[in-house]
């Protein structure tokens, strides 16, 4: 089979609306008869952000989730192998078709909801975000070597709030990462304020008030995190994660919820060995992703779709 320009215009779309490191979108979508190839760009550099690539990776793993869901509601059961040549570097998947297969309720709902899809930085509404649909975030994270750990109560809450304290003062001194943000934010319709760019954000500016650990402490005590994490720590694992990620950021929505995510101070060593130890993580920390009801929701109207429990 070859994919229509129709098709093939919506599995584009799809990319497109992934979450990406800076908004940046560094991956090229191509097709070649019925396979399609997903292309890391290499030119794409956040050097102060992104130093290694990673967020980049973990960027066309989100892409590489929207395509598989675009795939499977297009009517295909897709194939998906991960960095399948070892002399294209750039190419991170290539997503082959199997056989006809009509698309999962669960499916075409998180589908849809990769076009509602964006970060919320503020506050949470709140009320809390009830145990059985952690649990389905969870689950939908869960992969190959992934797994989406949840920030336990004010006890983990506290060491996490010391970490993004000592992290959100090392980005605001960085001048060189300040120029970088400043770049990157000056595209956005509303440039953040001081107000929504938390530490957990990774949005911390030169004039962002930081609050002391206490008061931050209390701040994700009343909050949902979850710490996306791989078994490994290798290139793979940062595609996997990237993919995990998204699965379980289109769950959330589907639910009612909205999230945004956190990387960039886990590009800073001590802070990750330090959520390793004092966590006991059993893996790599690759993003924290926050979850939680906008202000405007009510926990009636934010529940499960029916649909929810029939996917796997």
């Amino acid at each position: 089979m070859h994919w229509s320009q129709v098709e093939v215009g919506a599995l584009a779309r799809a990319a497109s609306c992934a979450p990406s490191v800076h908004n940046s979108q560094p991956w090229v979508l191509e097709v070649a008869g019925d396979v399609l190839g997903l292309y890391e760009r290499f030119d794409v550099s956040l050097p102060r952000h992104d130093p290694t690539g990673q967020d980049r990776v973990l960027s066309c793993g989100t892409a590489l989730t929207n395509l598989d869901l675009a795939v499977r509601v297009l009517g295909w059961r897709p194939e998906v192998e991960l960095l399948p040549s070892a002399t294209r570097p750039d190419l991170v998947a290539e997503i082959g078709v199997a056989d006809r297969r009509d698309a999962l309720p669960a499916e075409i709902d998180h589908y849809s909801a990769i076009f509602q899809r964006s970060s919320y930085r503020s506050p949470f509404a709140l009320h809390h975000v009830p145990p059985r649909v952690l649990r389905l975030l969870g689950d939908a994270a869960a992969g190959p070597g992934t797994e989406a750990r949840l920030v336990q109560s004010r006890t983990e809450a506290a060491p996490l709030a010391q970490l993004l304290t000592h992290a959100g003062g090392v980005l605001r001194a960085d001048r060189a990462y300040q120029r970088e943000l400043t770049a990157w934010s000056a595209g956005f319709r509303h440039r953040p304020s001081k107000e929504t760019t938390l530490p957990w954000s990774g949005l911390v500016r030169a004039d962002t008030h930081l609050p002391d650990t206490v008061t931050l402490t209390e701040r994700i005590a009343a909050e949902s995190l979850l710490i996306v994490l791989t078994a490994d720590d290798t290139r793979r694992d940062h595609l996997q994660a990237g993919a995990a990620l998204e699965r379980a950021w289109l769950a959330a929505i589907a639910a009612g919820l909205v999230g945004s995510v956190l990387t960039q101070p886990l590009h800073l060593p001590e802070v990750r060995a330090g959520l390793i130890e004092k966590l006991d993580l059993p893996g790599y920390p690759q993003a924290i992703l926050r979850i939680g009801y906008p202000v405007t929701a009510t926990p009636a109207r934010a529940t499960i779709p029916a649909s929810a429990g029939k996917s796997k």
